[in-house]
């Protein structure tokens, strides 16, 4: 399973990867490449939020196959993952459902928490709940537009923890509105950015848990498509 991740002291309780307790909120393109990521580490539990069913664009955004067998039923998005992931590992639980008053107050129980979801109103309660519950997160994001014919953009993933946490609302890091949605809006097909977007935020996490070596800590980074250039800003030491 590889070494031991250890995660760094801070506010929160530090754990060990064997206990640590990991939620995905939008199980869509880019979260379900996260949880297919994640789901070949050695934590504990992984928890999954979405209450979307599984339909054919889906399809072409996941890792993996379906079949139209399993199309045909439209199971919920996180039913079908858990369902394929738990051939692998143990620990995969699913929350047919979005996050909402009436369960938000789970999220304060888990380690850590990946944000794939483009709501904005949604995406600022979840926000505060946990930075009032100071549990560390990643907020993925994708910024995509045409250019005569061609798709340009960017993608971005913002940490924010315990230790450093005001650049997300003084420098407006994290965009508390729909504006990411548009590209899906077209039903464009680009796994590939997902998947990108899904593994800058997954190797920061683990550069968060000691697993990579880490000489910037910086909590926001942001991939150009056009220029392919990697900014990274905020740093917090």
């Amino acid at each position: 399973m590889g070494p031991e991740i250890t995660v760094l002291p801070g506010p929160y309780k530090p754990v060990t990867a064997t206990g640590h307790r990991v939620g995905i909120i939008g199980l869509g393109g880019t979260g379900s490449y996260i949880l297919d990521l994640v789901a070949k580490t050695p934590v504990a539990e992984i928890h999954l939020y979405d209450g979307d069913k599984l339909l054919q664009h889906n399809a072409f955004r996941m890792p993996g196959a379906v079949s139209v067998e399993e199309l045909a039923g439209a199971p919920g998005k996180v039913i079908h993952l858990a369902s394929s992931y738990s051939k692998l590992r143990t620990g995969i639980v699913a929350h047919e459902c979005y996050v909402t008053d009436a369960n938000e107050n789970e999220l304060a129980g888990l380690d850590f928490v990946f944000l794939a979801l483009t709501g904005g109103e949604a995406k600022r309660r979840i926000v505060a709940v946990l930075e009032q519950n100071h549990v560390p997160f990643i907020d993925c994001g994708m910024g995509i537009y045409e250019v005569d014919g061609f798709l340009a953009g960017q993608l971005r993933a913002t940490t924010s923890t315990p230790k450093f946490r005001d650049h997300v609302h003084h420098l407006g890091r994290i965009p508390f509105s729909d504006g990411e949605a548009d590209a899906y809006s077209q039903n464009i097909q680009i796994a590939d950015l997902n998947a990108l977007n899904a593994a800058i935020a997954v190797i920061r996490w683990k550069k968060l848990c000691g697993f990579y070596l880490d000489l910037e800590d910086d909590h926001h980074n942001v991939y150009v498509i056009d220029g392919n250039h990697m900014l990274n800003e905020d740093k917090a030491s």
